[in-house]
C-alpha cells in the first residue's frame, strides 16, 4: 500500500524507501515492479487487491463523489475485521501525510 500511495502521489523519497523496504523483505522484483497494474497481474491475492483498491479510493478522496465506494469497502471488509481496517486506514493517512510534507519541501529520493 505505501509504495502504491507514494507513487500516486509522486513522492520521490517514499517510493524509493517504499521500493527499498519491499527488496529488503524478500519481496520479488515482479511484485514491485507491477504495483501500478495491480489490477492486470496474477501477483497479488484477493485480500492484497482488495487493500490496494482502499488505499488508491481512500488516497484519491476528491476524485469522485463517492469517496470509497461500497464495493471496494466491502470487498475489504470480507478481508478485514474491524480493527485491520482501522490500522489499514491509518497506513493510509500516515502515508499520505509524509507524501504531502515531502511534496512541497521538494525532498528528492536518497537526500535523506
Amino acid at each position: 500500500m505505501h509504495l502504491r500511495i507514494s507513487q500516486i502521489n509522486s513522492c520521490s523519497p517514499c517510493v524509493d524507501g517504499g521500493v527499498k523496504s519491499l527488496r529488503k523483505a524478500g519481496t520479488s522484483d515482479e511484485r514491485i515492479g507491477l504495483v501500478p497494474a495491480w489490477r492486470e497481474t496474477p501477483y497479488y491475492s484477493e485480500e492484497e487487491r482488495a487493500a490496494l483498491a482502499l488505499a488508491e479510493s481512500v488516497t484519491r478522496l476528491a476524485d469522485r463523489t463517492d469517496a470509497v465506494p461500497d464495493d471496494v469497502w466491502d470487498a475489504a471488509a470480507d478481508h478485514f475485521n474491524e480493527e485491520q481496517l482501522a490500522s489499514i486506514l491509518l497506513w493510509i493517512a500516515v502515508t499520505n501525510l509524509f507524501n504531502r510534507l515531502n511534496a512541497p519541501i521538494r525532498q528528492t529520493a536518497g537526500t535523506w
